[in-house]
């Protein structure tokens, strides 16, 4: 039982540690969902928006975090 609550810890650890990017990503995906509920637009044209702004959004983030580590 220890190791589940220490698995858990750290997953929310790793989440919350880039709150921004997170809610980048679930943004992503939560427009993705609307986009495939509500248009006719191809599933496939869907998972390339998924792949291209997941793409975007941990460049960015690699981005933010290598120019934090110059400026020290």
């Amino acid at each position: 039982m220890k190791i589940i609550q220490e698995v858990l810890a750290e997953l929310f650890s790793m989440f919350w540690a880039d709150a921004r990017m997170t809610s980048s990503i679930l943004i992503v995906v939560g427009l993705a969902a609307l986009l495939l509920k509500f248009t006719a637009l191809n599933p496939v044209w869907i998972g390339v928006l998924l792949l291209l702004g997941c793409l975007v959004i941990v460049l960015e983030a690699a981005l933010r975090e290598t120019h934090k580590r110059m400026k020290r």
